[in-house]
């Protein structure tokens, strides 16, 4: 079952307020890790984790319908708007929470030049309306899952 990409975007901000430093997670940072989200889902699951398309733009993959909720917040951290926290599958859930463990810890810029080294990102023309294939993604991220 694939999930509401905003609730989806809601948890992850909700896991960076709820860290240990209590950082928010900027847009940027926002966008790759739905990408590493969804590629682990893909891979492991054989699903989509959210079933809106990734667009591989100039700064590296973006959900347009997050990026445009969010914009506005520009560089700036996200305040979560006060939603309540999905609750996945158990599964899904223990999958999420190893996904956010590795790529949170990373920046918003070392997230950018991870996945502009990764193949789905640098076989996708990039710009807006140009998708990286959930196919790509999905034999990408097989070959990462341990």
């Amino acid at each position: 079952m694939a999930y509401k990409v905003l609730d989806i975007a809601e948890k992850l901000l909700i896991r960076a307020k709820n860290n240990e430093n209590g950082d928010f997670m900027s847009n940027m940072k926002l966008q790759k890790m739905l990408y590493y989200q969804q590629g682990f889902h893909l891979a492991y699951f054989g699903t989509p984790l959210f079933n809106e398309d990734i667009e591989a733009w100039m700064y590296g993959p973006v959900v347009p319908s997050v990026y445009e909720c969010f914009k506005s917040h520009g560089r700036k951290g996200i305040d979560p708007e006060g939603g309540q926290e999905i609750s996945l599958k158990e599964e899904e859930e223990a999958l999420f929470t190893e996904v956010y463990k590795i790529y949170g810890a990373y920046s918003a810029i070392g997230l950018m030049d991870m996945t502009h080294s990764e193949a789905p990102w640098k076989t996708t023309p990039t710009g807006i309306g140009k998708i990286i294939e959930k196919d790509s993604m999905k034999l990408f991220f097989k070959k990462r899952l341990k």
